[in-house]
């Protein structure tokens, strides 16, 4: 049930007309409480879309008290009629459950540049909310994809000092443009854990850092990026901040490894390990420069196992090491020894679609993954034609 798998929690997604294909695109997620406590983190994009500017204010106070989210639309660089269609989303969303628009959170997803059709979004509204239900996230979860093939959802259980129980619940959509902040994503959290707002801003933000952060698909960030966290309270479950952490950031990792394994066009999921690095913030920089590099994400889908391509691209960083100390493994071969030559490529098997490449840069204790995809013709094919 996933977002509605928590106590305190109803759910619905419904077709609202917003997409040609006839699918769903209009969700809906309502925290019935009795706590209304939420934070939220959003892209770092500077041309950020309407929604992520009004979500920002409505989450400002640490309540969220349901979440409204379209796709088949972004409502981004729509100007003043943009963030007028928000406003407007919020109000029509409160007035149907009796709420505050300032505590009705909006997000949206789609195409950049198109004003949204308010003529079958607030009918829309209206048919959400009468479909709200507490076995509704199954079809939130559908109606918030955009070019993504299957809904995300994840959900985790755990138990305060006390014995209680609490339960995790997510959401999520993302495809494509996956790159820090956050990936490009749309993301909905919930749980029915007592949790303050002070500390679900704390834990979201440590559990997005290496989790959603370091969803690196194509290196290109959206304008709508959102994760927003909303608990109920219901359980009266009081977890302390390291073990609701652990299962958020559980929950993070389960959704964000099912959007990079729908990545657009991709046949391969690659995780790039940096280990023995000087820094945390070493081994996520060399990761990501390996990451982002065009040429090895092609190789990858050629099946070659070019390691060159991965050493030219840690050699771009800052980050601490010596050439000749560098070594590199994929999948268990180490094919480049003290940055030279290793065992023989073509002991590599690229043939399964999860690649782990292992870059040992021998200069510390501290290590990260980044997860990509690699670059494929149906990928090139797929994002251009995106608009048309």
């Amino acid at each position: 049930m996933t977002v509605t798998a928590p106590k305190g929690f109803r759910a619905a997604g419904v077709t609202a007309g917003l997409k040609a294909s006839g699918n769903p695109d209009l969700a809906l997620v309502v925290n019935d409480g009795p706590s209304k406590a939420a934070a939220a983190v959003f892209t770092s994009n500077r041309v950020a879309a309407a929604p992520v500017h009004w979500s920002r204010q409505v989450v400002s106070d640490g309540r969220v008290d349901a979440v409204i989210l379209n796709s088949g639309g972004a409502n981004a660089c729509t100007g003043p009629q943009g963030f007028q269609n928000t406003h407007t989303t919020a109000e029509k969303t409160a007035e149907v459950l009796g709420l505050s628009a300032t505590d009705i959170f909006v997000c949206s997803t789609g195409l950049i540049g198109e004003q949204l059709p308010m003529g079958k979004i607030v009918p829309g509204i209206d048919a959400a909310a009468a479909a709200l239900s507490a076995d509704g996230g199954p079809e939130a979860a559908t109606a918030i994809m955009t070019t993504d093939t299957v809904p995300k959802q994840a959900v985790f259980t755990g138990a305060d000092a006390e014995g209680n129980e609490f339960t995790i619940g997510g959401i999520a959509k993302g495809a494509g443009m996956l790159a820090p902040g956050l990936a490009t994503m749309l993301v909905v959290l919930t749980t029915d854990a007592d949790v303050q707002p002070e500390m679900l801003d704390v834990v979201l933000r440590d559990a997005t850092r290496v989790t959603f952060d370091r969803a690196d698909s194509d290196g290109c960030m959206s304008t709508n990026d959102t994760v927003v966290l909303l608990a109920s309270g219901a359980s009266k479950a009081v977890p302390s901040a390291e073990a609701f952490g652990q299962g958020l950031t559980q929950v993070c990792a389960e959704l964000a490894r099912k959007l990079i394994g729908d990545a657009e066009g991709a046949s391969h999921d690659i995780a790039i390990r940096t280990f023995n690095a000087a820094t945390e913030r070493d081994a996520e920089t060399v990761s990501r420069a390996v990451a982002r590099s065009n040429l090895f994400k092609a190789a990858i889908f050629g099946k070659d196992p070019n390691w060159g391509r991965v050493l030219s691209a840690v050699g771009t960083t800052d980050a601490v090491f010596e050439p000749d100390q560098l070594n590199v493994s994929m999948n268990g071969v180490q094919i480049c020894q003290n940055g030279g030559i290793g065992q023989d490529r073509k002991l590599v098997d690229l043939e399964p679609r999860e690649v782990l490449v292992e870059i040992d840069l021998q200069a510390g204790g501290a290590e990260a993954t980044i997860w990509t995809n690699d670059l494929t013709h149906d990928y090139v094919h797929e994002n251009s034609a995106y608009s048309s």
